[in-house]
């Protein structure tokens, strides 16, 4: 019987009738392949195959490598970076802080010149300027320099806002501390001036409570008190939703004596200020002495000088005695000394 190959049925029976005893069976390709051959890659070279490799190829490993290296730079990049900024912020608080003046303090709008001085306590490489958080300008400074000064000139609105500077040193390097900020108030005149009002007369005695009403027409914000000659603002209050504030000078004395004015600052602008209002006076005058108060106080020191003088002369008589007696003992020794020789 033939196969439809040609193969005849003896040949199929033969190669699928298991071994009899004492014959040994040949594997077969497929067998000898996968068993004999320990080197999986000649027989896969024999198919004309090769397996997929097991491990990264070389250009895969180089990159690995290359990442790793690139990672731990940047660490130890950042770590000194962190050490240099722990290094300058101690060296930092080591430099006393500057102070920060303007000139003129108060008063300045729209279109004026201004002046920031920044006072150093000690002499400085250069010294930097701050508006609000951000380097407006910075000046090289001398080995004897211990002032920097910044003009701003033709003021704008923008230019209302707080300022403070520091200095750096170059031996050893070092940054000081930031200054107390200051703040730039502008005055914009298209704001109406406030109203002010007071509800004593301009004389008043010592010890009274005086009143003084402050009316911002309207624009919202806060009010302030100014007293003439005053850099700073003795007062201030919020309307919350109105438009007049009370202020409240308690117990005065004549150090309160003076002329006092209104300002507000529109709520939208917090640099900005109105013009200064109309002025009050107010004189405080002492409290008149009650009659025979002078007669009082005369008699009274007529009283402390004879308790003086009193005790002035019992002091003295208490060292003439002392005085005596010792005198007197000193006497008597020398007759008794002299009796017995």
């Amino acid at each position: 019987m033939l196969l439809p190959h040609g193969e005849p049925l003896q040949q199929l029976v033969r190669i699928h009738r298991p071994p009899e005893l004492g014959e040994t069976q040949q594997p077969s390709t497929s067998e000898s392949m996968l068993r004999g051959n320990h080197d999986g890659r000649s027989v896969f070279k024999q198919m004309g195959t090769l397996p997929a490799p097991t491990i990264c190829p070389r250009w895969h490993r180089v990159f690995l490598k290359a990442t790793a290296l690139g990672l731990l730079l940047l660490l130890l990049t950042a770590l000194g970076v962190q050490g240099w900024w722990l290094v300058t912020t101690s060296r930092a608080q080591q430099l006393p802080r500057p102070s920060l003046s303007l000139h003129p303090s108060q008063g300045v709008s729209l279109g004026d010149t201004v002046t920031l001085r920044c006072h150093l306590p000690q002499p400085a490489a250069w010294v930097e300027l701050f508006q609000d958080g951000l380097l407006r300008s910075y000046k090289d400074m001398d080995k004897h320099q211990v002032m920097a000064e910044f003009s701003l000139v033709c003021v704008k609105l923008e230019d209302a806002m707080k300022y403070w500077c520091q200095y750096r040193v170059l031996e050893p390097p070092g940054v000081s501390e930031k200054s107390v900020p200051i703040e730039l108030v502008v005055t914009d005149h298209r704001y109406s001036p406030p109203i002010i009002s007071i509800n004593h007369k301009n004389n008043v005695e010592v010890g009274t409570n005086v009143t003084i009403q402050c009316c911002n027409q309207g624009y919202g914000g806060i009010i302030f008190l100014h007293k003439d000659g005053h850099s700073a603002p003795l007062q201030h209050q919020d309307p919350r939703g109105g438009g007049t504030v009370t202020f409240i000078l308690v117990a005065v004395t004549p150090a309160d004596s003076g002329t006092y004015r209104c300002s507000y600052h529109p709520k939208a602008s917090l640099f900005v200020s109105s013009p200064l209002g109309d002025s009050v006076t107010l004189e405080v005058t002492p409290t008149p002495a009650p009659p025979g108060a002078e007669l009082v106080s005369r008699g009274n020191l007529v009283v402390a000088v004879v308790r003086g003088c009193a005790a002035v002369f019992i002091f003295g008589l208490g060292v003439f005695f002392v005085i005596d007696a010792r005198s007197l003992w000193i006497w008597r020794d020398e007759s008794l000394g002299g009796e017995g020789i």
